[in-house]
């Protein structure tokens, strides 16, 4: 019966729900307020102006790299609050948010990245690298004269407790957004796996996932990750594994994709309301993570054939 198999659906999907959504929040929670700490200290600002001169050669001036690092610690709208604050133009702008999306949320998607077969190390490169390989292209490709973003929004020095006040105002939504989330998800989830969905949205993407280097496997966790992004997919990505729906290494292969690519929806529609057009921020992002995973692919093949020369001699 239908409603039978909802219901043990729904049954089987929350204990999983609980487990994903604490060990995310065990990072989420203490990170965002290093970082409450780092900014109230003026770390954050210190840091950003050593970086200033790598940020010239994409064309951004020094306190662009206030808002990078500002993204790569906490998030897109914590980014863009920095940049409205700046009254940046809106080239600028544009850079700045591709770069942010592709090295967003660093330390909490990161970890989603490793528990799902990939190292934590490389993928830690490959974000950063990824990061300033878009920036330099978008400075090469944007015209001196391009579009105008609005800025409105300022941000001032608050007091400490204000500060936390507002951290943990925050920290409490967003700990209510991410077990809500995630337990809908894992339900979903589990009722499309159930009413053989997930594989008819496989056979559906083939093709697509061929032309991305990808295996089949990793179609539902493609589009998870692309919807949802990183962290509130990360629940279906570690079940898919888990289940032996994908292995580690088709997982990997997925992971170098998603690590540039994803959350491909709000994201780049939060920029697209402060005039930045969605074009630069959606398609070079998917370029980017089809070359990646073809380069890793490239390099699979490579060790694996100087292995078996190796042994052979």
């Amino acid at each position: 019966m239908p409603k039978a198999k909802v219901i043990a659906a729904v049954r089987e999907s929350i204990p999983k729900a609980y487990s994903t959504s604490k060990w995310l929040l065990s990072i989420m929670i203490p990170v965002s307020f290093g970082v409450l700490l780092l900014n109230y200290t003026g770390i954050l600002a210190l840091v950003s102006g050593y970086l200033q001169p790598v940020f010239e050669y994409m064309g951004l001036p020094g306190e662009s790299a206030f808002v990078l690092l500002t993204s790569i610690f906490t998030n897109i709208y914590t980014a863009i609050a920095v940049i409205t604050s700046l009254e940046l133009e809106g080239r600028v702008v544009t850079i700045l948010a591709a770069m942010c999306l592709v090295a967003h949320g660093f330390i909490i998607e990161t970890a989603v990245l490793k528990k799902t077969g990939s190292s934590m190390f490389r993928m830690i490169i490959l974000r950063l690298t990824g990061s300033f390989v878009l920036g330099l292209f978008l400075n090469w490709a944007l015209p001196a004269d391009s579009f105008h973003a609005q800025a409105g929004v300022s941000v001032q020095q608050e007091t400490f407790n204000l500060m936390f006040a507002a951290w943990f105002l925050s920290s409490l939504v967003l700990s209510l957004k991410v077990i809500i989330l995630i337990t809908l998800l894992m339900i979903l989830q589990r009722i499309l796996e159930v009413f053989g969905v997930i594989k008819w949205l496989s056979r559906m993407l083939a093709p697509f996932q061929s032309i991305m280097g990808l295996p089949d496997s990793t179609s539902f966790s493609w589009i998870v990750a692309n919807t949802l992004g990183l962290a509130y997919g990360s629940a279906i990505m570690i079940e898919q594994v888990e289940k032996g729906q994908m292995t580690k290494s088709e997982a990997d292969l997925l992971n170098h994709h998603i690590a540039v690519s994803h959350s491909q929806l709000e994201d780049p529609l939060l920029f697209a309301a402060i005039g930045v057009p969605l074009s630069w921020l959606i398609i070079p992002r998917v370029f980017l993570g089809i070359i990646v995973v073809w380069l890793y692919r490239f390099e699979l093949f490579i060790r694996k054939s100087l292995n078996s020369f190796i042994f052979k001699n």
